[in-house]
């Protein structure tokens, strides 16, 4: 493990435990253990509805021989945010509702493109465009060896 991804996970409980703390000063402890445990349930049913309907649409997608698309990355989402949601915490828990809503997943998706787009290096980046030129005259004979076609790569 990196030691940047153990910062964030230090951090990120740190940061739950100060949540939780100061929820429990605010409302009470017997309130805040009933609300986690009231989000973890939550976290269950959304993630068996909303797993339920990914992999429907994934088999769906495969039985008609499509490109799984969004509906791959979508059950990812389904299942980081479950188990966002089951894991005790209250930013987890607001995490993982960005991931299970289908309204919200967007969002998500967006960030992590992002932060893949920003690890590749240039050239994999964009769209390749490639011009080609085709020689004056071509040869109606068949020829022995492959044939070579002229052109040149443009580049951003």
């Amino acid at each position: 493990m990196t030691s940047r991804l153990r910062t964030a996970l230090g951090l990120g409980a740190l940061a739950e435990v100060v949540v939780f703390i100061a929820l429990g000063a605010t409302i009470g402890w017997g309130w805040t253990i009933l609300a986690a445990l009231v989000t973890s349930a939550l976290g269950w049913v959304l993630l068996a509805k909303q797993g339920t309907k990914t992999l429907t649409e994934l088999r769906l997608r495969a039985q008609e021989h499509r490109a799984p698309g969004t509906a791959l990355g979508d059950a990812g989402l389904v299942a980081a945010g479950g188990a966002l949601m089951i894991l005790p915490g209250f930013i987890g828990d607001v995490l993982g509702l960005l991931c299970l809503l289908p309204g919200t997943r967007k969002l998500p998706r967006a960030l992590i493109a992002r932060v893949v787009l920003s690890r590749l290096p240039d050239r994999a980046r964009g769209p390749v465009r490639v011009q080609s030129t085709r020689p004056a005259q071509v040869d109606p004979e068949p020829v022995k060896h492959p044939a070579v076609v002229e052109g040149t790569v443009v580049e951003r």
